[in-house]
């Protein structure tokens, strides 16, 4: 009998460790795991001085020169980029291209990090947060995709 105990502990141990760890990781959120990683990276361009997204379609040029994106600095903000009016825009600008035809990054994709780790790691931080990572615009997300947008504020 204790050799079957044994037995069964030590297969749940073996069975549990080769789960794969995203089971098991807390959820990415806004205010843990975005705000930090937005404040270090993406602040500069599209902070409290920045316009407001119909603003800078208006005069997206002039804003460009001035090293200004749309304004996303709080969680309300950010979310209309995955979710919203401009649904698709934060992921298509984030990619790393690898599953583009073309295999090029997204315009953004530079800025997430210095070098090729730190900007996969902090690419990874995006995708658990968003969860159905999609470069679809909003008029071609389907109900079913957009329900897959994890986009976790705490």
């Amino acid at each position: 009998m204790k050799s079957r105990s044994s037995a069964v502990a030590w297969t749940i141990f073996v069975s549990l460790a080769l789960l794969p760890a995203t089971g098991f990781a807390q959820k990415a959120t806004y205010a843990k795991d975005i705000e930090p990683l937005w404040k270090a990276k993406c602040i500069a361009c599209h902070g409290a001085a920045a316009p407001l997204i119909e603003e800078f379609d208006k005069n997206k040029e002039k804003y460009t020169k001035e090293m200004k994106g749309p304004r996303m600095d709080s969680y309300k903000l950010l979310v209309d980029f995955v979710n919203g009016g401009d649904a698709g825009a934060i992921m298509r600008r984030l990619d790393d291209g690898k599953s583009t035809k073309d295999g090029k990054p997204g315009n953004m994709h530079q800025f997430l990090g210095a070098g090729d780790e730190e900007r996969k790691k902090n690419l990874q931080t995006f995708k658990a947060w968003v969860g159905n990572w999609t470069l679809k615009r909003k008029a071609e997300l389907t109900a079913e995709e957009r329900k897959g947008f994890l986009i976790a504020e705490k």
